[in-house]
């Protein structure tokens, strides 16, 4: 290692990303389902965001929630899965410490924004099935946009602390990061301090957000199986039911694993280095790429319109 690596300093002017610690010899290897659910995921989220886009008939309040999340997901990924295949494929490690604050804010914001969109999605699914005949009345476009404004500000908002907590601490130990990424506490906790500020808030936010928008999802969907259940018929309870499971599919992609990651970063002391950093660059990308798999089979209309533009593209 070199001596820029261990050299005592206070504000570094650059970090070294080693990608999978202690699996360096089969980066190449691993890079490829990573490099290949990466295009999946971008070849998916921009073909739900053409299709919307194209079909006036699809300009409704699920599909623009759907858009933010594909929008959200693009930017999520690309934030850093080309960095890591990088440092998979050319050993470029290198990334300076401003780039490395702003992957981090990004990282953690968009995160955050996926998650309420989630929220939006279920309160959708809520007025859907709850107030049929007032859908459109509550769900205008208006209400949209401040919908999709007040996560935006939220998920901005409360990443901020993030790249200031992490400038503000001295780091007299090393540049080197064991991880693919500028995570907050991958990267704090090579700070020569107390950083305990930086471990409370980064739970605050994870509860706060995760805490608050599982709470709200939970709400509505109490309130949607209150309403299937005085459905009449079986098969009545079950289609209607049957437009959930994409979200509910969804949300579970997004969640489960957030929490795991974020859980075992902080409190898997026992846990092998890289099977952490493999179970977050995991989560990093599973999202992304379920997503618009999930809603182009299980929703109609948008597997309707797509089949319609390949079949007129072939003839």
């Amino acid at each position: 290692m070199s001596d820029s690596n261990t050299t005592d300093f206070t504000n570094p002017s650059i970090f070294i990303l080693l990608g999978i610690p202690g699996l360096e010899a089969a980066h190449i290897w691993i890079s490829i389902p990573f490099c290949a659910m990466y295009a999946i995921a971008v070849l998916g989220n921009f073909t739900i965001l053409f299709i919307v886009k194209r079909e006036p008939s699809l300009h409704g309040p699920l599909f623009y929630f759907l858009c933010m999340l594909a929008v959200t997901d693009l930017v999520l990924s690309t934030s850093t899965v080309p960095k890591m295949l990088s440092i998979f494929w050319f050993n470029s490690r290198e990334i300076s410490f401003s780039a490395c604050l702003t992957q981090m804010y990004f990282v953690h914001s968009f995160s955050g924004m996926e998650s309420g969109i989630l929220v939006a999605m279920a309160f959708d699914r809520y007025v859907a099935i709850c107030h049929p005949l007032r859908h459109s009345t509550i769900l205008t476009n208006c209400l949209v946009g401040k919908i999709g404004l007040a996560v935006v500000l939220r998920s901005g908002i409360l990443a901020l602390p993030y790249p200031f907590l992490a400038r503000r601490w001295p780091y007299c130990r090393t540049n080197t990061i064991p991880h693919f990424c500028c995570g907050h506490i991958a990267v704090v906790k090579l700070a020569c301090a107390d950083i305990r500020i930086s471990s409370y808030y980064g739970l605050f936010d994870l509860f706060c957000v995760i805490g608050m928008d599982v709470f709200f999802i939970s709400v509505s969907y109490t309130q949607i199986l209150r309403a299937i259940s005085h459905l009449p018929t079986k098969d009545a309870r079950l289609k209607t039911f049957g437009t959930c499971i994409s979200h509910l599919c969804a949300i579970s992609a997004l969640y489960i694993p957030d929490l795991f990651s974020s859980l075992m970063y902080r409190f898997g002391h026992n846990v092998p280095l890289h099977f952490l950093v493999l179970f977050g660059s995991v989560y990093q990308l599973v999202p992304p790429v379920l997503h618009p798999i999930i809603y182009g089979v299980r929703t109609k209309e948008i597997r309707g319109r797509l089949l319609i533009h390949l079949t007129h593209k072939k003839n």
